[in-house]
Order: C-alpha cells, then sequence, then structure tokens
C-alpha cells in the first residue's frame, strides 16, 4: 500500500512559526501516527512542511488567516501507510503555539504492484516527457556536502533505492541507474536555490520545475521503468531528508 494524504490548512488568527519548525512538527505527527521518528535507515514516511504563502522575518514564518495551507504526508511501506490512512487530524493541529484548522483532506492511494502492473507489466505505450514541480528544497548526498542540482542520474538513483527497500517488485541497482543515466535527458529546468532550515543549521536546495525526456530510440521497457520511478517519486519524494520536508515532488504527464 502507498498513500499520499493532503490536507488543506487555515489559521483563525495570525500564526507564527520558527523557520526551523520542520522536527516540532514531524514529531508532533509521529506521536499521533504512533511512529518512532529517525528510527528507519530508509524513512518510510515523507513529509511536505506547511506550504503555501507566508512572510519571513529573519528566523520566524507568518501564515495569515486569508491564506490556505497544504500538509502532505505519504507512507511507503503498509504499516505507515495504514497508519496516515487512520490518521484524523481534524477539527485543528496545534504545536509550537500554533493553531491550523483542518478545512478539506485529499487521499492518494495505491500499492506497488498496481503501479508496475499499470505502468511495466502491461507494455503500455511508453511516456517519453515527464514534468517535475519541486516544491520544497531539494538536494543530493554528495560525500559530506551536498548537490542543489537536478541531476538525472541523482534523481533516479533516490527513487530507486526506495522502490527496492519498501516494494515487493526489485527493480535492479547500478546497471539499471546507468542505462538511465545514458537514456534520460534534461531537457529544460526553471529553478531557484532556497535553503531549508533545521534545527542545527540549514541545507541548501532546489526549488522549481524540471522536464525530462527519453528519446524515441530508447527501448519501451527501460522507459516505462523510468515512468514507474518519476511516478513513485509522487510519493517517495526526492534526495534527502524527505522525512523532514525536503524533495516534495509533483509529477505531470505529457506523452
Amino acid at each position: 500500500m502507498l498513500i499520499r494524504s493532503t490536507w488543506t490548512l487555515s489559521v483563525s488568527d495570525a500564526a507564527v512559526l520558527p523557520r526551523a519548525y520542520h522536527l516540532e512538527l514531524v514529531k508532533e505527527l509521529h506521536r499521533r501516527l504512533g511512529l518512532e521518528v529517525g528510527s528507519e535507515a530508509v524513512p518510510s514516511v515523507s513529509f511536505s512542511g506547511i506550504q503555501g504563502f507566508y512572510q519571513v522575518s529573519k528566523d520566524f514564518l507568518s501564515f495569515t488567516p486569508d491564506q490556505f495551507y497544504t500538509l502532505s504526508l505519504c507512507g511507503l511501506q503498509e504499516n505507515a501507510a495504514k497508519t496516515i490512512a487512520s490518521l484524523n487530524l481534524s477539527p485543528s493541529l496545534e504545536f509550537l503555539g500554533a493553531k491550523f484548522d483542518i478545512i478539506n483532506r485529499e487521499d492518494e492511494i495505491t500499492s506497488y504492484e498496481q503501479l508496475y502492473t499499470e505502468l511495466v507489466a502491461n507494455e503500455p505505450e511508453p511516456v517519453r516527457r515527464f514534468d517535475l514541480k519541486f516544491t520544497t528544497p531539494t538536494a543530493f548526498a554528495q560525500g559530506s556536502t551536498h548537490l542543489a542540482l537536478p541531476v538525472p542520474n541523482q534523481m533516479f538513483r533516490s527513487w530507486l533505492e526506495r522502490w527496492n527497500h519498501f516494494a515487493p517488485v526489485y527493480l535492479g541497482s547500478d546497471e539499471l541507474i546507468a542505462y538511465l543515466s545514458q537514456a534520460v535527458l534534461l531537457k529544460h529546468h526553471k529553478i531557484q536555490t532556497r535553503s531549508h532550515q533545521l534545527p542545527r543549521g540549514y541545507v541548501n536546495g532546489f526549488v522549481g520545475q524540471v522536464t525530462l525526456q527519453i528519446p524515441y530510440r530508447t527501448d519501451a521497457l527501460l522507459a516505462n521503468v523510468a515512468n514507474l520511478l518519476v511516478q513513485y517519486s509522487h510519493y517517495a519524494g526526492t534526495g534527502i531528508k524527505t522525512r523532514l520536508g525536503m524533495g516534495q515532488t509533483n509529477v505531470k504527464q505529457d506523452i
């Protein structure tokens, strides 16, 4: 089971949070889920943080009553997905002195088997262009530093590692990444650098739009596996610290 649950939030009165609020909100959500934060080598939950318009003043963010905000949680493993599905945040979410009212909830539910069957096993007509939008700072581990660029092989490696860890269908590893690195082109991007504040320091990442292209000469099976991993990114996120609000990924297809 895979789930992406998105709540629409609002505030009745102006709310102020520290820029490094993510860890405290993650702790509160995991407490409600009955899950332990940081106990997994590969996180089974990805998290978006609170997204929408807010004002930034030094170390604080201000949320206003005239705006709507969203919060997403994704479960990549059966227990985490079922727990998120049963999570009831209504009527409000309160933490660090701020109160967000729950306006709406939308659930997107699928499974690893369903994704694999529909996108690979059934041999559909390949999708060869992917428009991705990275809505929270996205970066990749690179030794002791971080890479804040949309490099295709880094993106696919990130998705493949999570897929192979949680899915019942193993897709391959370094050899598949090598094939994808040669087949998938970065056609276009419109990105900017944005920092993600943590309790101790920050991480630079990129946000914005990225278009990937697969040439028509590329084998259909490889193109379908690429499509599978791209669609999986909607749940898994991309890159590092997805449990703390980085790497949220939205996908729009164009055939």
